[in-house]
């Protein structure tokens, strides 16, 4: 989760919304990936969506089973379909997202019967750091 809220941090200066993601495949890490919806001019372009493209690259394949998600912030409806399209075994994620998360807020998309791949999660990790750097990124963005 280090690794992850690095580069959220490296988000937040560059401009976009502090969220890192990096997926594991046992201690091997396959993708590390930072928010960026400005950059590309993409509201796709989720630090999540994104570490599952270059995930999916390396491995060759069209699944992340056995892999691990750690991601600063909850994945919303959409990250969360990723997710579980890609059948990755396990998500991490720091911050709870009360608004836009849809794992354990929300829709909370892997515990409805149509979903076919509910992976393990484990949320709180890193939380503290992660909703500190959430609250200042977007209080600066107010105080313009």
């Amino acid at each position: 989760m280090n690794h992850a809220l690095a580069l959220a941090e490296e988000a937040a200066a560059l401009g976009e919304a502090p969220v890192g993601a990096v997926i594991m495949e046992g201690d091997v890490v396959l993708a590390a990936e930072r928010n960026r919806m400005q950059a590309l001019n993409d509201p796709t372009a989720h630090a999540e969506l994104l570490a599952m493209r270059a995930a999916l690259a390396k491995r060759g394949t069209g699944r992340l089973d056995g892999c691990d998600l750690y991601v600063t912030l909850e994945p919303c409806a959409m990250c969360a379909g990723a997710i579980a399209h890609t059948r990755l075994r396990r998500v991490y994620f720091a911050a709870e997202d009360t608004k836009a998360g849809a794992v354990e807020n929300g829709v909370r998309l892997f515990r409805q019967p149509s979903c076919h791949h509910q992976p393990e999660v484990i949320s709180g990790i890193g939380a503290d750091r992660a909703e500190t750097l959430l609250k200042d990124f977007f209080r600066g963005l107010r105080e313009r």
